[in-house]
């Protein structure tokens, strides 16, 4: 068993960390995290490619309650998940806000299971106190280079804040978030796991510095992964190493650092065994996942609407909202709620946020770019259109898709962004 803080984790049953578990046990990734801070050279990430199997593709993006309404599918088919995981398909620290609450969600709904995150660490330093609240297993920090000169070859840019960083000021900052990272979860107790992708003529004689270097700072083990060939990224010319190369890689790396070789370099989607892609059934539900749709937390929907028959108020201009559920078969008014005054700024919609956090979607002619974000992170799905409330809200609760005829892109009235709204506005 690894050392760590989660002496009571068996890892045994961790496919990533026991090679004999990986055909008895499985995991799944919660793809919760859509952008990443960083750009690395051998990355393309396309979140509608269901044929390729590797890191940073999915088939769905989840929002926290959709991929726990996603998770209960799974284990009701299958009893072998023990791993439960957020890997992208962008950086978990790049949507600290989605990934924090999927994991929360998780912990509190299955405490038994183990959980993980795989991030380049740029971030994660940041989150720390969140972090140690949650009973998480390991984390994998991607570590590519200890050298600055090389990690320019590798990243382009890294976005930190509102900075974007390039060249060896890049790398450097990357450098210092990621060893920062690495000194905390370590000071918490948490396994750390090191991922380290094998470039040809960039970083595939740095390897073994890598190994000490992290090392020293405390890293439990260390998965030098072979880079893939990727169409559509600078490196996409390079050779792939050989096994016989990595072989000789891993066997000088783990001079200084336990070294790992059965990575199946996993799909930000990916459930089941290590090696085996998606299965029809869990696509299918990975598909019915991401619509919207009610869920056991969030049964309700709100809407706004001037007489309670039609979607037709603009959510800036709402003083009270109707909720609708659905009770056997059939669509029901449950009552009105007030919306926070304006004047508040973005403490108003973390307010109504707060106060719809059993519904899925709010249902609205349109809105601002700014609460739209704010709602959005909170689990709350902006539907804007007009029309009866019958045609959008019951295929929405039904789990159907909502007509087109009744939808518009939200956020494109300018409202909170180029203008005020029409009378009490968005952005107040």
């Amino acid at each position: 068993m690894i050392a760590g803080h989660m002496e009571t984790i068996d890892y045994t049953k961790h496919p990533c960390f026991n090679s004999e578990a990986r055909h008895s046990t499985g995991r799944i990734h919660l793809p919760v995290a859509a952008k990443c801070n960083i750009q690395c050279n051998f990355c393309n990430r396309k979140y509608s490619c269901v044929n390729e199997s590797r890191p940073g593709v999915t088939s769905a993006i989840l929002s926290p309650f959709q991929a726990l309404d996603y998770l209960r599918s799974v284990l009701k088919i299958t009893d072998n998940i023990s791993v439960i995981g957020i890997a992208g398909p962008g950086d978990p620290f790049a949507n600290p806000e989605e990934t924090l609450a999927a994991m929360e969600l998780v912990q509190k709904n299955y405490p038994e299971k183990i959980l993980c995150l795989a991030t380049n660490g740029l971030g994660l330093p940041d989150y720390a106190d969140r972090l140690a609240r949650l009973n998480i297993s390991h984390v994998t920090i991607t570590v590519n280079a200890v050298d600055p000169a090389i990690g320019a070859k590798i990243y382009p840019w890294v976005r930190y804040g509102p900075h974007v960083y390039r060249g060896i000021t890049a790398s450097d900052l990357l450098l210092q978030r990621q060893t920062e990272a690495i000194k905390i979860l370590k000071s918490l107790g948490i396994v750390v796991k090191i991922n380290t992708v094998v470039i040809p003529g960039i970083n595939d004689e740095h390897i073994a510095a890598v190994a000490a270097y992290t090392a020293d700072l405390g890293a439990d083990v260390q998965n030098c992964i072979p880079m893939m060939h990727v169409e559509e990224t600078p490196f996409e010319n390079l050779p792939v190493p050989t096994a016989e190369s990595m072989a000789a890689i891993r066997l000088e790396a783990g001079k200084h650092l336990k070294q790992m070789s059965h990575c199946a370099r996993c799909r930000a989607d990916a459930a089941g065994f290590l090696g085996d892609g998606n299965s029809k059934e869990i696509e299918k539900l990975l598909d019915e996942a991401k619509r919207v749709r009610p869920t056991a937390e969030r049964p309700y929907v709100a809407v706004g609407s001037m007489e309670g028959l039609f979607v037709n108020r603009h959510l800036g201009e709402a003083t009270h909202l109707f909720i609708f559920a659905l009770e056997d078969g059939k669509l029901v008014l449950k009552g009105q709620r007030p919306t926070p005054a304006p004047g508040g700024g973005d403490k108003r919609w973390e307010a109504l946020a707060a106060s719809l956090d059993d519904c899925v979607a709010i249902l609205i002619s349109d809105c601002g770019e700014k609460p739209m974000r704010i709602l959005e992170k909170r689990g709350l799905a902006i539907i804007s259109g007009e029309g009866l409330i019958t045609d959008i809200a019951q295929p929405l609760l039904e789990g159907r898709s909502i007509p087109k005829i009744f939808t518009v892109s939200p956020g494109q009235c300018g409202a909170g962004v180029s203008c005020g709204g029409k009378g009490q506005g968005c952005g107040a």
